[in-house]
């Protein structure tokens, strides 16, 4: 069974903590939702630099990343717009506790 956060607390340019009802609190840096976007292109440049490590992307974006927005879906998800604009992606309560952030992001 999935469990569902009791508690949300976003920092716009730090990240999201959540407490989870299973007493885990968890920290999810705003890098780490960004680059681990479930949307259909970001999971797709994931796929091309694990077959090209090399690759160069393209980046138009200079400003710190920040969270400028967070909106619930439904009772299972969460939507972030991003600063550089990203706001593709639901983020379920399940992908989020699949996701492993390290202790220095």
């Amino acid at each position: 069974m999935t469990a569902v956060p009791t508690h949300l607390d976003l920092q716009r340019e730090r990240g999201l903590h959540i407490e989870w009802n299973d007493g885990l609190t968890v920290f999810y840096s705003v890098a780490l939702l960004r680059r681990m976007s479930p949307s259909a292109d970001s999971i797709a440049t994931r796929e091309d630099l694990d077959q090209n490590p090399l690759a160069i992307l393209p980046s138009t974006y200079n400003e710190p990343l920040t969270i400028k927005d967070i909106e619930l879906v439904g009772n299972y998800a969460v939507r972030f717009t991003f600063s550089d604009g990203h706001t593709a992606g639901i983020y379920s309560w399940e992908y989020l506790q699949s996701l492993k952030p390290a202790e220095n992001e």
